[in-house]
């Protein structure tokens, strides 16, 4: 009978299989450890005839020898196994993986916002799903001043006919940011908004339906346009070299006054005329002036008490003066033969 029970258990371990460690571990516990199949051999090897104990010994052994090999050569297939799959990822990129590098927007943006960061002045932002409050009425856009003309966007939603600055839209300036920041903390405060806003334009070499700004505001007690020309003029040098001359020409906006648009020495030709500057020595890059009065008091600001200066700028103007790109478009149609023009620039 015990020879019977030895051969069925050499079959069995003969057959053994397992899927992974775990599975083995178990074999090992059930066949060759104290409590395993094995050892229980040997309470019945104890009854067993003098002349049969060495003879059923020996099998005892074999079969022992037989686990332990067997279990054994599972560990190790297994092993193996993991070892050649562990680096072996059927999802990755075929190499070599090329890298990347920031879009040239990315690169003139972080560039604004770093030099004027170094000037004092913090982040702040807003939706780019705005309401007409805070996009044109606050900012002293009356209902039907002609000015809305000059900034016409998407209009997603009228939910007042009667009342205008219920309407939801798209932004088209981040000074919406700025009547959102306004609007809930007290001066004084430099702030910096950049962001991507949307005119309902014709697409174009040098125009499209949306765009990318960066707008600055700064509101405390006696702040004067003198302020404001000489953060403009640190800000040009450090964006386009020490050299860099700036003028200021009389211009309308809602929601300053006075106004200005503001022109660069062209760094093309220094100042002496060429194709780029149209032979006129000047470049214009962004629109500034002193806060209307109308527009402190629409945020809760006693504009008796405080005033302040704004400007904004168009990434995509800043990124051609710098990179003389001639088209518009090519920022936004992902072309890589384009963007990688960009890379020893990051």
């Amino acid at each position: 009978m015990l020879l019977e029970k030895i051969e069925t258990l050499l079959q069995e371990v003969g057959s053994l299989t397992a899927k992974n460690a775990d599975e083995v571990e178990q074999l090992r516990l059930k066949y060759l450890s104290k409590k395993g199949e094995i050892n229980a051999l040997m309470a019945d090897f104890r009854n067993v005839a003098a002349d049969q104990k060495k003879n059923i010994g020996i099998k005892i052994n074999e079969l022992k020898q037989a686990a332990t090999d067997k279990i054994n050569s599972l560990r190790e297939c297994l092993t193996q196994v993991e070892t050649q799959t562990d680096d072996l990822d059927l999802t990755r990129t075929a190499y070599p993986i090329p890298l990347g590098a920031r879009h040239p927007l990315t690169i003139v943006k972080n560039e604004i916002i770093d030099i004027f960061q170094r000037m004092g002045f913090v982040l702040a932002d807003g939706p780019e799903i705005d309401n007409d409050k805070h996009v044109f009425t606050m900012l002293n856009f009356a209902a039907d001043h002609p000015a809305r003309d000059m900034q016409d966007t998407f209009f997603i939603e009228q939910s007042n006919p009667d009342d205008v600055t219920k309407n939801i839209l798209l932004r088209s300036h981040t000074s919406g940011d700025q009547s959102h920041f306004m609007e809930t903390h007290k001066p004084p405060f430099r702030i910096l908004c950049p962001g991507r806003v949307y005119r309902n334009e014709a697409i174009s070499a040098r125009a499209h339906c949306f765009f990318h700004q960066v707008e600055g505001l700064y509101v405390d007690k006696n702040v004067s346009f003198t302020d404001l020309k000489q953060v403009l003029l640190t800000f040009a040098r450090e964006m386009f070299g020490p050299e860099t001359k700036i003028r200021l020409r009389p211009s309308y906006f809602p929601f300053t006054e006075p106004s200005a648009e503001m022109d660069i020495s062209c760094h093309i030709c220094g100042g002496e005329g060429c194709g780029f500057c149209k032979h006129t020595g000047w470049v214009e890059i962004l629109g500034c002036g002193m806060v209307d009065p109308n527009v402190l008091e629409a945020c809760g600001i006693d504009s008796n008490e405080y005033t302040g200066y704004a400007f904004g700028m168009g990434v995509e103007r800043i990124t051609n003066l710098k990179y003389r790109v001639s088209d518009l478009r090519m920022f936004s149609e992902n072309d890589t033969r384009f963007l990688n023009e960009f890379v020893s620039a990051h």
